[in-house]
């Protein structure tokens, strides 16, 4: 069973609320994906950022967690004491979100590998660089960006080594920024023409994270720690699938680029909804 894009009505985060609050008495959690902040193929990026803010302010008072599953920066690399400049609208509002009492935990993507602990100290949300396995309101989660879960290339694979890995990242940390930011966005904006981007289609049967949701389940059954819901972002497609054994459901997030979507999880289901940029709270 599965819906693509066209499939998914366009909610307004209103009627959530009136729902959760019939089925559940605890504040839904809410996940997103994909932002790709200050990416340059991105035309008029501070409507894009005030959309994203718009988002995050209309979920105080409505959520319990938000959680962010990779790719949310097209770049970032904290330096010792310095961090490199924009998104200050973005940051402040989750500053606010997490001060208001949401726990916030932002997972890792292969643009936004370089966080280390200046966001983590200042405004108190975690960081996790790799997959977050745990219970959400009742239910097993398996919750990761979905760029090492996906059968990467060999080449691919070597990259994200080679990102990950300390020496390396300290040599990098050791080249002016003058020079490795250009060089960043650069490369991230050499690999998408947006003009012409459109999100790929979603394909059960060729989807790699499908082959690996069914592998997680047949070894993770035995021991009674199969998922009830795996969550990825990284395509940038937008899909719901079950058909798993034990019962499971992937959610792949979409993007931001073109879609402005995100996903809620209420206690009893899972839905992905369409944030129209006019939502208030």
């Amino acid at each position: 069973d599965h819906r693509d894009l066209h499939s998914f009505p366009t909610r307004r985060s209103s009627d959530l609320v009136h729902k959760s609050i019939i089925l559940n008495t605890t504040q839904p959690v809410y996940f997103i994906s994909d932002l790709h902040l200050g990416a340059g193929y991105i035309p008029r990026p501070r409507e894009h950022e005030e959309r994203v803010v718009r988002f995050l302010e209309s979920l105080h008072g409505r959520a319990s967690e938000f959680i962010m599953v990779g790719d949310v920066l097209d770049y970032w690399f904290e330096y010792r004491t310095v961090v490199p400049r924009g998104h200050v609208r973005f940051f402040g509002a989750l500053a606010r979100l997490a001060d208001s009492g949401v726990k916030i935990t932002w997972l890792t993507g292969n643009h936004d590998i370089w966080l280390f602990d200046y966001l983590r100290e200042e405004i108190g949300l975690t960081v996790a660089d790799g997959p977050v396995e745990r219970d959400i309101l009742g239910r097993r989660f398996y919750i990761s960006h979905g760029d090492r879960e996906g059968e990467p290339t060999r080449g691919f694979r070597f990259i994200q080594w080679l990102f990950r890995n300390r020496f390396t990242q300290k040599l990098y940390s050791g080249i002016h920024p003058r020079w490795t930011v250009g060089f960043a966005h650069r490369w991230s904006s050499s690999s998408r023409d947006f003009a012409n981007y459109r999100p790929p289609e979603f394909n059960a049967a060729g989807e790699p994270l499908v082959n690996f949701c069914r592998d997680y389940q047949r070894a993770h059954a035995p021991l009674g720690k199969a998922a009830d819901y795996f969550v990825f972002g990284h395509r940038h497609t937008l899909a719901e699938y079950s058909g798993f054994t034990p019962p499971a459901t992937m959610i792949i997030l979409g993007d931001w680029i073109t879609r402005n979507s995100y996903g809620v999880f209420d206690g009893n289901e899972f839905s992905l909804h369409i944030f129209e940029g006019n939502d208030k709270k």
